[in-house]
């Protein structure tokens, strides 16, 4: 597999590496906030988390809207589609290797042949 640093996937995935990040989507999660607001649950400054949160956006993670003179922060869940669908190719291998383990017989002895603990 070839790696394509300007796919969707690709742009979450480096979004989400930094830990920072990663807490400012924790912060959004639960409903629209300000910059200042989520800087101070977190110990950067507040141009940081503006940074940050155009890194976030960027990837589709995070959208902005208006809301009298500040602007409001929130989860884009639409974003987050992409990321999905990249973990569910790993479950999904996981499931037909586990599917083909059982055909095969490959899973746990027959009760009776376990013994007990």
């Amino acid at each position: 597999m070839v790696y394509r640093g300007e796919s969707a996937t690709a742009r979450v995935l480096d979004a989400l590496g930094d830990p920072t990040r990663r807490a400012v989507l924790e912060l959004l999660r639960d409903g629209a906030r300000p910059v200042g607001e989520i800087a101070r649950d977190l110990p950067v400054s507040r141009p940081a988390v503006s940074q940050h949160l155009r890194v976030l956006k960027g990837a589709g993670l995070v959208r902005d809207r208006r809301d009298g003179t500040r602007r409001l922060y929130s989860v884009d869940a639409a974003g987050l589609s992409a990321l999905r669908t990249y973990l569910e190719t790993f479950w999904d291998s996981a499931l037909s290797a586990f599917k083909e383990a059982a055909d095969e017989g490959g899973g746990m002895p027959p009760k009776d042949e376990r013994g007990t603990a």
